[in-house]
């Protein structure tokens, strides 16, 4: 496999040749990487893309580039993988509806009540997956599954309500995909992000790898339950954004990556992060003729508000 390496102000991109077929991988945090990954995908390329801001901040001008382009967009998230992967069993018109599972990380079984004083240390622990801590803060608030309900609605162009989420402690059904006849197709596997990485880089094909088999015989129970809406409030605002698009997505994904920093440096407690995000939301104004310049300004203009939040105490 060859593979040029591209660095520039706008973030890395990973071209791979594999049996011929340029493959793109991209993993840049944030916005940065949105003109590389923009670039890429106008030149007709197959997208794999690992990280979710290209997806939920900039999902509408991405799907339309790639399908002006003959390109494609294959998903590394394990839940992402899963939908992708249970999709090839119908059409697109057959689908009735995308179940995205969550492990609910630490306080999946929390109330309201019971997060307002959560600590750090708390908020990092989570049960399954091991991490690096902006990501575990995302996934102690729900905000994780939020951004991944936006990528789905786009990646895999569904309304988003046609999208629900379950808790699934185990991680063992890493998402599901119900069709029009009642047929329920899930992917199941190791909590392990080898899998969905591989199956990126390699598909249509299937080929052996390091992934872990799944010892069905192993495994005591599945089980499933609803999100609690009261403690994952941002869940429920990321559908909100799923179904207004335009910059609300690129508001909703600043305002959550700057309020997080704060909650890290220990500046804010951790039920903040969900209101300031909020806060942001309600003042933004949505625009819906979308351009890369516009949605860099949109993030830009929730970082500044919610510094503005914080030194003026209004959240």
């Amino acid at each position: 496999m060859d593979v040029e390496v591209l660095v520039g102000a706008e973030g890395l991109v990973e071209i791979a040749e594999l049996d011929g077929v340029d493959i793109v991988v991209t993993a840049v945090v944030g916005a940065a990487g949105l003109p590389a990954v923009l670039g890429a995908a106008g030149k007709g390329r197959r997208l794999a893309i690992a990280n979710k801001e290209p997806l939920v901040v900039a999902g509408e001008l991405l799907t339309r580039t790639v399908r002006e382009s003959g390109g494609e967009i294959l998903p590394v998230d394990s839940e992402h993988s899963a939908i992708f992967q249970a999709l090839q069993a119908g059409r697109r018109d057959e689908v009735s509806r995308i179940i995205l599972t969550s492990s609910g990380g630490p306080f999946r079984e929390a109330s309201g009540e019971d997060i307002k004083n959560v600590t750090l240390e708390q908020a990092l622990a989570h049960p399954v997956w091991d991490m690096g801590p902006k990501i575990t803060i995302d996934s102690a608030t729900m905000m994780n599954k939020a951004l991944e309900v936006i990528e789905a609605r786009w990646l895999f162009d569904i309304s988003a309500d046609k999208i629900e989420v379950l808790i699934h402690p185990e991680s063992i059904v890493h998402s599901l995909v119900e069709f029009v006849d009642g047929s329920i197709l899930a992917q199941l596997g190791t909590p392990d992000m080898c899998l969905p990485i591989q199956y990126a880089l390699t598909y249509p094909k299937r080929v052996g790898g390091i992934a872990k088999h799944l010892n069905l015989e192993e495994l005591d129970q599945l089980t499933f339950s609803k999100p609690n809406e009261e403690t994952f409030r941002a869940l429920a605002l990321g559908f909100e954004v799923a179904r207004s698009g335009g910059t609300a997505a690129a508001v909703f994904n600043a305002a959550n990556e700057s309020a997080v920093e704060q909650f890290l440096a220990g500046k804010i407690k951790f039920v903040r992060i969900v209101e300031l995000i909020e806060h942001c939301l309600n003042k933004h104004d949505v625009k819906r003729d979308v351009s890369l310049e516009g949605l860099l300004e949109a993030d830009g203009w929730a970082r500044r508000k919610v510094a503005e939040c914080l030194n003026q105490k209004v959240y």
